[in-house]
């Protein structure tokens, strides 16, 4: 344990500078809104591409809603549009268009298949983050009424170490982090962890194994990743659950399809209804800040 460690520190610190503090400015905190009222904000992130983020934060979306959750799932992969093409869904307008005169939350937010209420982050944009104080503040006005429309509100963020996506997750009442067995993945995550660790003031990370082939393989992951986390960086790390390896996932993206919707009987479809379960009753529900605090300091941070 003591050799993967070091190996995961050595290789996050040559190859992942991201992570050092000097070049990550975090947003700053000040007041929050909302206090225990409100959405549940939760994002959802990984250290690589990759790794099955955005299909999980899809098809666990659809799950909370199978469970009777309002559910809003907002593509905050600035540019990618990936949760469009999972669920085969087009969106006319984006998250940026709130910048636009006359443009209102209802303009931008898709009723999409399966339930699913979500705002697309776009295709192809360039200007995706770097807003103006003005451009944040009326962002954060027009935003604010998503935490009225939904029980949970899922981030999909990009995956990485930019600005943008730490800013997201440091904004969030809870994070789910994405990881694969693979060493590459492992370690990137871990980068994820180190930064996080670094500027969460109530650090609340929880851990998901994608593509695993059994449930000793998740627990030897879980366990490498708890052991270097509370030795290395003091911090708790939560395993939430995994997803097996499962050929329909792949079938599933081919045919622009949620798996949960195209094999609901399916060992990833199971697994992801057990996530599902492990997040609305595997531990005390509570909302830190709420959909209003998660705006403010997206959006409020120094200018």
């Amino acid at each position: 344990m003591s050799d993967q460690a070091t190996r995961l520190r050595q290789l996050v610190g040559t190859s992942q500078g991201t992570a050092e503090k000097k070049e990550y400015a975090p947003p700053s905190r000040g007041s929050f809104l909302g206090g225990g009222n409100g959405a549940r904000v939760m994002a959802i992130t990984s250290g690589k591409g990759g790794v099955g983020k955005t299909n999980l934060a899809v098809n666990l979306a659809i799950a909370l809603r199978e469970a009777g959750q309002r559910v809003l799932l907002i593509d905050a992969d600035l540019g990618m549009a990936n949760v469009d093409v999972i669920l085969g869904s087009v969106s006319k307008k984006h998250l940026l268009n709130l910048l636009e005169a006359g443009t209102e939350l209802s303009d931008v937010m898709v009723h999409g298949p399966y339930g699913i209420d979500y705002i697309s982050g776009g295709s192809g944009i360039e200007k995706a983050v770097d807003f103006s104080y003005e451009e944040r503040q009326l962002l954060q006005q027009k935003l604010s009424g998503c935490g009225q429309l939904a029980d949970i509100i899922l981030i999909d963020t990009g995956a990485g170490l930019g600005k943008n996506v730490m800013d997201f997750i440091l904004a969030a009442d809870e994070v789910l982090l994405v990881t694969t067995p693979e060493p590459t993945a492992l370690t990137d995550a871990y980068a994820v962890m180190k930064a996080y660790s670094m500027y969460a003031s109530v650090p609340n990370l929880k851990l998901v194994v994608n593509r695993v082939y059994d449930v000793q393989e998740s627990r030897e992951v879980v366990a490498k990743l708890q052991q270097t986390s509370e030795r290395f960086l003091h911090m708790s790390l939560e395993c939430l659950g995994y997803i097996f390896e499962d050929m329909g996932v792949t079938r599933a993206v081919r045919s622009q399809q949620p798996f949960l919707a195209m094999s609901p009987s399916g060992v990833a479809a199971r697994c992801v209804r057990g996530l599902a379960s492990s997040v609305l009753y595997g531990s005390t529900m509570s909302v830190k800040r709420g959909w209003k605090g998660f705006l403010k300091q997206i959006f409020n941070f120094s200018h």
